[in-house]
């Protein structure tokens, strides 16, 4: 304000105008400047490994020395190869498996827990897995279904011999089964979601459909899951994508056998490219997973999106 008044009174209306100019564009620039850490972090972390999986996909890259160009080889080689398909079977298992059982079970729990006196404490032993690490339910799966495992010594102990299986070492029995040590992890997760959307529910509705006699299963089907299909569309989209990309559960259990049996895309690439070093067919992979992942959810997101 100094400047401004000890200036000429000629060059005031210049000075304020500059001044406002000033403002105006560091008004601009500002959100730019705040938002560059996390454009660089986004570009450094997601973007350039993407685009460098991208070239390698098109070239015999063993990990070492110069990668050579070899342009669609490793994506015709894609097609005809059956591990391949293999792998894409057994994601498609992962998706209807985490769809239907963590987001259906994790909704059942917290509908029938929400209003009971307590219900905090029923939730309990379903969000603790929720707590522990990939590895560690790979562990505790792995300890139960063994085949001298845990639960094949209970079934023993109890006279079920005749139920005794070689849990991971049957396909797709071992796929089902680390589906559902996947569960058992997820649902708490699925839980939590659905009990915020439960907490956002306008009560009015509700007793409104009270007052006009509905109750159980008529009140959930007509009133409470329509209001919950926000937090629904983001629950399932979550579980859609760590489906799609589920790999320390597997590579713990079974590291995709026996015979790669019960390898997903994600697995498939992991192997190709860190086991056997086939690094440009490895990202080929990468890239026909990352296309999966992005269709997928913006088919799943337009969908819902345009129902809404």
């Amino acid at each position: 304000m100094a400047q401004l008044t000890d200036a000429p009174a000629s060059m005031q209306p210049l000075t304020v105008a500059r001044t406002s100019n000033w403002s105006r564009l560091s008004g601009r620039v500002a959100p730019y400047l705040f938002m560059m850490p996390a454009l660089a972090l986004v570009g450094l972390l997601l973007l350039w490994p993407f685009l460098r999986s991208a070239w390698l996909s098109f070239t015999d890259f063993k990990g070492i020395g110069e990668a050579k160009w070899i342009g669609l080889d490793n994506y015709r080689q894609l097609l005809n190869d059956p591990v391949l398909e293999r792998s894409m079977t057994n994601t498609l298992y992962w998706v209807v498996g985490t769809l239907v059982l963590p987001v259906g079970l994790g909704l059942l729990i917290a509908v029938a827990s929400y209003d009971i006196r307590g219900g905090a404490l029923y939730r309990l032993p379903f969000l603790m897995p929720y707590a522990l690490s990939g590895t560690a339910i790979a562990t505790v799966w792995q300890f139960m279904l063994s085949k001298n495992g845990a639960l094949n010594s209970v079934l023993g102990a109890v006279g079920l011999e005749s139920w005794e299986r070689s849990w991971l070492l049957r396909p797709p029995l071992n796929t089902y089964a680390m589906i559902l040590a996947s569960t058992w992890q997820a649902v708490g997760v699925s839980v939590l979601l659905f009990l915020i959307g439960l907490q956002v529910i306008p009560h009015d509705p509700i007793e409104a459909a009270r007052l006009d006699g509905a109750e159980g299963w008529r009140l959930f089907r007509d009133m409470t899951f329509p209001l919950l299909r926000p937090m629904t569309i983001v629950t399932v989209g979550i579980s859609l994508v760590n489906s799609l990309k589920t790999f320390d559960i597997i590579w713990i259990m079974t590291q995709g056998g026996p015979y790669r049996s019960s390898e997903t895309l994600a697995v498939t690439m992991y192997r190709q490219t860190f086991v056997l070093f086939e690094h440009g067919y490895g990202a080929a992979i990468s890239v026909v997973l990352s296309a999966i992942v992005l269709a997928v959810s913006l088919l799943y997101l337009t969908r819902t999106l345009r129902s809404t």
